[in-house]
């Protein structure tokens, strides 16, 4: 008794399925599970039972003979061979040249062109930049097309053909994959897929096609820009292969640098505010500078314990959905001096007599039945 699944359930089709019903169902699932274009685990396995399947049920001689027997043969051995011989499809014929095109940017004519790389570089803004938004303007060094050669690698600009692939870009491959013989078609490595080659080298470019150039750059930070913002310059990147294609894009990564009391998160503003026994004791104001030009008043209320979070309402950064402002948010810290004198140690001393709890395991009971609540 074979374990192999059955042909028709393989392919999601009932056993009165035509050849159009059996093309389109192997179509789609070939699509779907190809290894080079799948990303599932068992892809692979997938495919090649999605093959087997196909290779018999389009057979009308095997398909009648599976239809009467299974997976076993009338001789009780494995029916899944059919003689030893391998399944020779035509991926291509089934799938359609658009599906290896679309994989290995192949084809001839307007197929043969490709876009360049994409460049990422990361700039550095302060936390005020970004409650602001900025204007920034940067130089740097940037890939351009060879003016020499006009981006195609070639002395003078000449190229011809590529003999192997004849201009295509694409050459059709035959491989075996288990029992199963299949074209494939791939960028043809003599050309990297240009359909055209040279027979020297620009000297400006070192037959790359390019040349660095300096560039200056002009972009905006919103307000409230978060860290890791991608701002896209579009046509920025690098130049094609061989001038043949669209210019790559340049990411602009935003980096925002450290704040010395503030962090953040998303729109809120969170900072430590490390205060002494007798201000949390007594309340105590404290005011400090803040990003939107105005100071900011923390007022600590009589009674603060260490590790309490005061709110401050709308002083945050600008949100970038909601259009309002976050809010601060300060954690309240009990500072610990290093070092105390002798007169500090003896008022010490008569505050800790004044103010110990009378019943050391009361105050505890207390304490948990207050975190309780």
């Amino acid at each position: 008794m074979s374990d192999k699944r059955d042909y028709y359930e393989v392919l999601g089709v009932e056993k009165s399925a035509s050849e159009r019903d059996l093309k389109n169902a192997f179509r789609s699932l070939a699509r779907k599970y190809h290894p080079d274009r799948s990303s599932e685990e068992n892809a692979e396995d997938k495919f090649k039972e999605i093959q087997e399947a196909y290779a018999v049920l389009s057979d009308a001689e095997k398909r009648a003979q599976y239809d009467r027997f299974g997976h076993n043969g009338p001789s009780g051995s494995p029916f899944g061979g059919f003689g030893g011989g391998g399944f020779n499809i035509n991926l291509e014929d089934i799938l359609g040249g658009d599906f290896f095109s679309s994989m290995f940017g192949g084809g001839g004519g307007r197929s043969n062109r490709r876009r360049g790389n994409d460049i990422r570089i990361i700039h550095t803004v302060s936390l005020l930049d970004i409650y602001n938004g900025s204007t920034e303007e940067i130089e740097l060094e940037l890939p351009t097309q060879c003016d020499a050669c006009e981006g195609t690698g070639a002395e003078g600009g000449q190229t011809e053909s590529c003999s192997d692939c004849n201009g295509q870009g694409r050459v059709r491959m035959r491989q075996q994959v288990g029992p199963f013989v299949q074209d494939v078609v791939r960028e043809c490595p003599t050309c990297n897929g240009t359909g055209q080659t040279s027979a020297a080298s620009c000297g400006a470019c070192d037959g790359t096609g390019q040349t660095m150039k300096s560039t200056t750059l002009r972009f905006s930070i919103p307000a409230g820009a978060e860290e890791g913002t991608r701002l896209r310059m579009r046509g920025r990147g690098s130049p094609a292969p061989q001038g043949n294609g669209q210019q790559g894009d340049l990411f602009i990564e935003i980096e925002v640098e450290e704040h010395p009391w503030f962090e953040r998160s998303g729109p809120d503003l969170i900072m430590s505010l490390p205060l002494g026994y007798a201000d949390l004791v007594l309340g105590t104001s404290i005011t400090i500078e803040h990003l939107d030009g105005k100071d900011l008043t923390i007022k600590v209320p009589a009674g603060t314990t260490s590790g309490e979070t005061l709110e401050i309402r709308k002083r945050g950064l600008p949100g970038r959905r909601s259009g309002g402002r976050g809010d601060v948010i300060v954690l309240v810290k009990l500072h610990m001096p290093k070092k105390v004198d002798k007169k500090t140690k003896k008022t010490l001393q008569e505050i800790r007599e004044n103010l110990a709890p009378v019943d050391m395991i009361e105050r505890i009971k207390e304490d948990a039945k207050d975190r309780r609540s």
